[in-house]
Formats: structure tokens, sequence, C-alpha cells
């Protein structure tokens, strides 16, 4: 009829889409490209073909990227640093240098600085995750160290809320290098990240990345015994072991926080994904007015993701209500809140066992930026 016309409109809920957990971030020397520039790699060759191979003087980055997808990593952004500038400055987008240079790309998740043990570099690279949120750092061993000198260097690295995690020896592998113009493999020792960010990449994200074959590890640096990692793993610190029959696999998933409600690599790395999904997938109700209905469709969507999550067996609990709740109405939020705009809900996950809930609060606002 002339003169009408139908107007579609969607009021309810809006669905939660998971957000990527495998793509990581590498920062270190090359032996060619352009410096302090994050360049998107989705193979060895896309990488020999940017940074070239390893060379005595760059001996890091490139075997740890190798070890990255050749344990099922799939995408990884590479920072080429100036020297040995790997803390680098924030200088705003496109003028930062060394790690900062990664603040410009959101779908990392997983960073490294392959080979660089020293306390200052490690807590720049915890920093760095913490204030992004939703990052999660692998921190190598020193080279060459001993027992005691991998709890000192424990010690001296610190995340609270288990932002990063340590592991030890490193390991041997079989590496391309150009000798006489042509391509040759010799076996060195590398440090192990690359490896087990692949292996995070690899793994789904709600189960431990522990008993896990390290590919392309042909040894490891130092034996460990059942004694020695008894010894370590309740530290914080990961073992990687060589079995006769079973090769060399990653034995153990702790983080480095002494809390208990963060000492596991897969509860750690389990909430960051819940975490950020949720932020990234309720950013719609900052258009919205913030009122009742508003709430009941943010909880409505919040509860459908978290009931898939549950389905597919990344939450603990025999029933929904035992694996999460979701709380966004007066008992969340002041009026001033909401004369303010602040929407904000409380959410809990049973990632450990039925009984104990992670809880944490996330929140929009109205007309502006994420509040947690």
């Amino acid at each position: 009829m002339p003169g009408s016309y139908v107007e579609e409109t969607h009021n309810g809920p809006k669905s939660i889409e998971g957000v990527s957990t495998g793509t990581a971030g590498f920062v270190g020397r090359a032996e060619k490209g352009v410096d302090n520039k994050p360049v998107l790699i989705t193979s060895w060759a896309e990488f020999v073909h940017e940074f070239g191979r390893y060379t005595l003087d760059t001996p890091y980055l490139a075997p740890t990227v190798w070890g990255f997808f050749e344990n099922g990593g799939s995408r990884c952004f590479v920072v080429k640093t100036t020297g040995t500038d790997y803390i680098g400055a924030d200088s705003g987008m496109g003028n930062s240098t060394g790690l900062p240079v990664l603040n410009e790309i959101d779908e990392v998740s997983i960073v490294c600085i392959p080979g660089i043990t020293s306390p200052e570099v490690q807590n720049a690279l915890i920093a760095h995750c913490e204030k992004n949120r939703y990052r999660f750092a692998i921190l190598d061993s020193i080279k060459g160290t001993t027992v005691a000198g991998i709890k000192a260097q424990k010690e001296a690295v610190v995340s609270q809320r288990g932002y990063g995690a340590l592991y030890y020896p490193w390991i041997k592998v079989s590496i391309e290098i150009i000798i006489d113009g042509k391509i040759n493999t010799v076996q060195e020792l590398v440090p192990p990240s690359g490896f087990i960010a692949g292996i995070y990449a690899r793994t789904d994200i709600a189960k431990t990345p522990a008993s896990e074959l390290v590919r392309g590890a042909l040894g490891v640096e130092v034996g460990v015994t059942k004694v020695i990692e008894d010894e370590l793993n309740p530290l914080g610190i990961n073992c990687i072991r060589s079995f006769p029959a079973k090769r060399v696999r990653v034995w153990g998933s702790r983080t480095i926080s002494a809390d208990p409600e963060w000492k596991y690599v897969n509860v750690r790395r389990l909430l960051l994904f819940i975490e950020k999904s949720i932020d990234r997938g309720t950013r719609w109700a900052v258009f919205e007015p913030n009122d009742e209905k508003l709430w009941a469709n943010v909880r409505a969507s919040i509860a459908g993701f978290l009931s898939e999550l549950w389905r597919e067996g990344m939450l603990m609990g025999a029933r929904p209500e035992e694996a999460f709740f979701v709380k966004c109405d007066r008992t969340t939020m002041t009026q001033d809140d909401v004369d303010k705009g602040r929407l904000i809900c409380l959410i809990g996950v049973a990632a450990i066992k039925p009984a104990e809930f992670v809880i944490f609060r996330i929140g929009q606002q109205v007309g502006g930026s994420p509040v947690l």
C-alpha cells in the first residue's frame, strides 16, 4: 500500500562470540626487516621472507617463531627491535618502539620476548600484559641456570593475578642457518617460549597445556627428574622434561602467581578469554538507555554465552547454575552509577570446581569506554 512500510527491529539480547586466543606477539632482534612495526606472520616461510633466519647475532627470535608454527600456531605479530631496545617506549600509534608497538594490535593474546631473561625485561612484559588486560606472558628461564638459579629468577618476576608463566629449561632443536650461501641445519639450544605459545594456540582454552608434546624438540638443556619437578612445580616453575618413550613434553601448568585463585595457566587464560569476549560482545550497550530493559538484555546475552561454554565442557558443574551466575541489576549498580551511565555486571564462573566461583566485574560506560 502507498505510504506503508515495514521496519525490522531487534530489541532482545544479542549473541556474544568468543574471541581468538591463539594469536601471539613476538618481540626481538632479527636478521633483517623493518624496525618497530607489527608485522602479521602466518607461516615460517613468511617469517623468513620478512625477517630472515637464525644467525649468531640474532639467535632467539627465528627459532622460537619456527617453534610456534611447528607446535600448532597459525597467526602471530612480530616486532623487530632496534638493537636491544626490547622494553621500548610508548609514544602513540605508529611512533612506539619495542614491546609497546604491540599495543596497536588488539587480537594478540600471548606475548613473548624470546631468550631475554633480565628481571627488567620480564617484568616489563608482565606489566604490558596486565595493562592490556587480556594478554598472557610466556617467560623463558635463564640459559644454563641451575635449580637454585631458576628459583631466584622466579622470585624476581611478579604477577599477583597470574598474567605470566615461567618455563625451564631451554630445549635442543635443529635449526636452519646459511653457511657459504647454502641452507644447513645445526643443533642448538633455544628458549622454549615460542614452542609453548604454539602449544597454547593448539590446546583448548579450558584444557591445561601440560603433558603436551613439544614438537621439534630433540632434547632439553638439563635433565629434570621427578624430584626436581616436585620441587619446582609448587613454586610456579613449569618444567620441560624428556622421557624415553614420550619424548620432550611440557610438565607443568602453573602461573607465577602465589594466589591460589590464579595459580593455573588454563584458569587464567580461560578468564581472560571470557572477560574479553564479554567486553567486546556487549559494546552495543553503550548506545542504549541505561534501564532495566537493557540490564535484562545484557544478562541474557552473557548467560547465553556462558551456557554455550558450559555445554562445550569449558566450565564445571552438572547444571548451568553450578557453572556460572550473572548479575546486572540494582544490586550491582548504585543510583549514582545509573545516573552517570555506568553499566556494571557481576559474573562468576566455575573454572576449577562446581563449588568454587572465580568472580569478576565487567561493565560498559554508556556513551563512553568500558568500565571494570
